[in-house]
This record gives C-alpha cells, sequence and structure tokens, in this order.
C-alpha cells in the first residue's frame, strides 16, 4: 500500500489516500485565503508520489516550485509551529507551457481535434451559426479537407460561404447572415493570441505524463497570466484538453494512485454562460475520466461557482475562509457548510468565516470512499520555493527540458487552405479558357462543380492512409466534437 499524503494536520495528522485521489478535489476559499499554497502543497506530495501533474499559473507566481523552499519567514514559522517530523526543502521536477510560447513551450492543437462544439463556445456563437460551423467541419471532413490552424477554418468558411446554394440541397440551408458573424469573430479571436495556438505540432498528452530520473512525477506548470485575460479562450482549452484526456488515455480501472492529476485554477470560468450541451458533456466526463486514471481538482473562490452534478462528484474537500458580508455571502457560508460530514465538535458555518490565512476545513475519503468528518486544520507548508524564478533561471530550465525543440519550431504541411487556394488557381484558369459563349451562371456551376470532383477525388486518394484516418475520426467525432489524432 502506497503512503498516504500528508496535507493537513490539527491535533493528527490529515492525509490523502492515493488510491481516493482520482475521485477528485475541491480548494476553495476567497482572495488571499490561501489556495494558492494547498495548490502547491497537493502538487508536491503527489509528484512525490510519481504522479504527473497539471496546473495552470494564473498568478504567476509557481515557476518557484523547481527550486527548494525555506526563503519565506511565515513558511519557516509554520514548519515550527507544527512540528513535522522529518520536513524538509526541496525543488520539484517542472515543465514550463505557454500557449504564446514565451515562458514555455509552445502548446498547440489543431482546428480539427477543438472541434466545431467547443468553437462555438470560443467564438460567441449562437445556435444558428452553430450549426452551420458543424456543417463547415462536416463538409471539410467529406472532402479530404484537413482544418489545422485559422488560415484553414478562414478559407473552408469563405468556401462554403461562396457556395452555400450548391451545398444546400446535400448538407441543408447555409445563411450569409451566419458566415459573416463566424468570419468576424474569427478575426477577434485571431487578435486574442489564437494565431500561434492552433496548428502544428500538435501537443502530445503523453509529454504531460512524464517522470524524472528519481521516479517523481512531473509538474507540468501553464503560464497562464496572459491568458487569462481572454477568460473564454483559458476555459475553453482547459475543456480541450481535459476532453483529451478523456479521448485519449486507456481505462484502467480502479488505480493505486492516478496517472496524471489535473488542477482547474479560476475553475468558476469553465462554467461561465457555458450551453447547456457542453456542460452535459463536462459532466459526463467528470464523471467518467477517474476510470482513466486521471483525478481533478477544481480551484475557485466559492463552491456554488460549480454545477451540482460536479460538485458531487468531488470527493476530497479543502475549504478555506469565505467571507459573509452580504444576504448572499451568507447563503453561500451555509451552502458551503452543508457539503461536509458534520462534525460535533465544530460549527462549521461560524468556522468558514473566522478561518485564518492557511487554515481550513478539510474532508478526505477514507479506504471505502466514505467522506471523512470535516476538521478544522492547518495546511502544509510547501517544500520549494515561494518567490517565482528569474527569467535567467526559467530559460535554463526550458533549454534543459527533455521536449525542448520539439514544439518551439511550428509546422505548416497542406491542409484546407492551400488545397483551396490551388484549387481556386485551376478554376481561375480554365474560366479564362472556357469559350465566351458560355454564361456566368453556367461557368460559376461547371467551376464548382470542378472544385467538388476535385475534392472527391483528393478524399478517395487520401482515406487509404494516415490523413484518411485522421478525417474519418473527425467525420465519427469525438466526445466535445473534435478528432483524435495518432
Amino acid at each position: 500500500m502506497l503512503n498516504p499524503l500528508l496535507i493537513a494536520k490539527d491535533t493528527e495528522e490529515i492525509h490523502l489516500l492515493p488510491k481516493m485521489a482520482n475521485r477528485h478535489g475541491l480548494v476553495a476559499g476567497a482572495t488571499g485565503t490561501g489556495k494558492t499554497v494547498t495548490l502547491r502543497v497537493l502538487a508536491e506530495q503527489f509528484s512525490a508520489l510519481g504522479v504527473p501533474v497539471f496546473m495552470a499559473d494564473v498568478k504567476g507566481d509557481l515557476s518557484g516550485m523547481a527550486n527548494a523552499g525555506g526563503d519565506h519567514p511565515k513558511v519557516v514559522e509554520r514548519v515550527a509551529s507544527m512540528e513535522l517530523e522529518g520536513f524538509s526543502y526541496h525543488g520539484f521536477p517542472v515543465t514550463f507551457w505557454d500557449v504564446f510560447g514565451v515562458q514555455g513551450h509552445p502548446v498547440r492543437t489543431t482546428i480539427s481535434e477543438m472541434g466545431p462544439m467547443l468553437l462555438s463556445r470560443l467564438l460567441n456563437l449562437n445556435d444558428t451559426q452553430s450549426g452551420v460551423l458543424s456543417l463547415a467541419f462536416k463538409i471539410a471532413d467529406d472532402n479530404g479537407m484537413l482544418l489545422l490552424d485559422l488560415k484553414d477554418l478562414r478559407a473552408m468558411i469563405q468556401f462554403v460561404g461562396d457556395n452555400a446554394k450548391e451545398f444546400q440541397t446535400q448538407y441543408g440551408n447555409i445563411s450569409s447572415a451566419s458566415i459573416g458573424a463566424i468570419q468576424r469573430n474569427l478575426l477577434t479571436l485571431g487578435e486574442q493570441g489564437a494565431e500561434s495556438f492552433f496548428g502544428e505540432p500538435a501537443l502530445d498528452l503523453m509529454d504531460l505524463m512524464q517522470t524524472d530520473g528519481e521516479g517523481r512525477g512531473m509538474i507540468n506548470i501553464l503560464a497562464a497570466d496572459k491568458l487569462i485575460l481572454a477568460p473564454k479562450v483559458y476555459a475553453t482549452f482547459l475543456l480541450w484538453l481535459l476532453a483529451e484526456l478523456f479521448e485519449q488515455l486507456p481505462e484502467v480501472g480502479d488505480p493505486d494512485k492516478p496517472r496524471l492529476v489535473f488542477f482547474f485554477d479560476e475553475a468558476h470560468l469553465l462554467f461561465d454562460d457555458t450551453p447547456k450541451a457542453l456542460q452535459d458533456k463536462v459532466e459526463q466526463v467528470v464523471r467518467l475520466i477517474r476510470s482513466k486514471g486521471v483525478g481533478i481538482y477544481f480551484v475557485t473562490q466559492n463552491p456554488q461557482d460549480l454545477p451540482d452534478p460536479v460538485l458531487g462528484q468531488l470527493g476530497n474537500r479543502v475549504q478555506h475562509a469565505l467571507r459573509a458580508f452580504t444576504p448572499r455571502d451568507q447563503k453561500a457560508v451555509k451552502t458551503a457548510a452543508q457539503t461536509f460530514r458534520p462534525n460535533p465538535a465544530i460549527d462549521v458555518v461560524a468556522a468558514i468565516t473566522q478561518l485564518g490565512v492557511g487554515e481550513a476545513l478539510v474532508s478526505t475519503l477514507d479506504q471505502k470512499g466514505i467522506p471523512g468528518i470535516v476538521r478544522r486544520c492547518l495546511i502544509c507548508p510547501p517544500r520549494s520555493q515561494l518567490a517565482p524564478l528569474s527569467d535567467t533561471e526559467r530559460g535554463k530550465l526550458l533549454r534543459s527540458s527533455l521536449v525542448y525543440g520539439h514544439y518551439e519550431k511550428s509546422v505548416d504541411r497542406e491542409s484546407a487552405y492551400e488545397k483551396l487556394a490551388a484549387r481556386a488557381e485551376q478554376a481561375a484558369a480554365a474560366e479564362a479558357a472556357a469559350p465566351p459563349a458560355r454564361s456566368t451562371r453556367a461557368q460559376e456551376r461547371s467551376t464548382t462543380s470542378d472544385l467538388l470532383g476535385a475534392f472527391a477525388k483528393s478524399a478517395a486518394r487520401t482515406l487509404g492512409g494516415q490523413v484518411g484516418r485522421q478525417l474519418l475520426r473527425g467525420i465519427f467525432g469525438s466526445m466535445l466534437g473534435g478528432g483524435r489524432r495518432r
């Protein structure tokens, strides 16, 4: 049996059982009450156990986990006051990632892998516009067009719009208003930095699931201080990553410890203005992904930020202080208190508003999966450095990473944009060579027919190969509407 993870202490030590760690968890509390330190402590403990971790650094203060701690007087004081036997300061293996490719290895995915459902959320599309986007994906798949980056999607949307009448019989109505809305929102999305996010080489999830030479799990830190300025992009990126984990990882049943632990910081953003269909999918993934060996820990200010079906699946709870200045706040405190298994020795409602910084109400699952009674305790201090790394230190770690060089250079292979451009050139040449007696309308019908015929031939040539397999996955779709890569 693996050693339990020490996370807190009152009169006794409070542990998180590795076998119950993939039953998910919640870290909640008002700003400044200690959530980030709790996040660090959990990540350190998982890493020491050999479990890789993924976490978003929304404040820019987690990079110091690569170095040994003891750099803050309050941490030193906490170590002494808690009388933690065998406690020592040390750093942990860290890999840095960054959608913008500045503070970490670039993180990319393809348009096809993101899929129409998540892209619709990203583009703020209504139901009608989302339907048109889905049709564009279907037309691309049916005709052998890979959608890898934003220019591919722009070109495909323009082609579908220009030939809407020809596609209408097979695919349904395609309104020019919806095409225009998608094009405008794609422009806005590009201005928010999505140009660098969509493309290849796409992220290989196995690169997140590494251990170092000592068997410690890699702590993957996503630089998100800039990304969080576009909340919908941030939330959709994390949802995509969760969906990819669910799609790609095999079933492992009930493992002795998680294969990966995923922390969702600012978790309320995942459910802000989320369409019900997408929220249902997220709830389903959270329920089922534990059998893939993935533990999900939501980090947010208030438990009410999460839908009840998600909240009900979070077995391990760390509740920091909440403020109760308004009637709504007071209701939130009572709701949070009701999520714990009662402890006769604690007035949980009163305690939630009285907790000091670094103090929390904690309840973890026992060996049978039953929540323990709530305990008021001190969170253990982190073993790593609280202060962020300098640019020089971060750069040195980046260059020594096992994946350095693989993601740093983008690849732009032939896809929808290039094929559509080539077809347009061929169509223009054919139109110039056409007999002058033919009507303009006849020429347009001939051009479209030639284009679609060329698409069909292209699809037939590629379906037997690697690209064909990717297209078939796109046709059948993944749980959140994208396609997996092999």
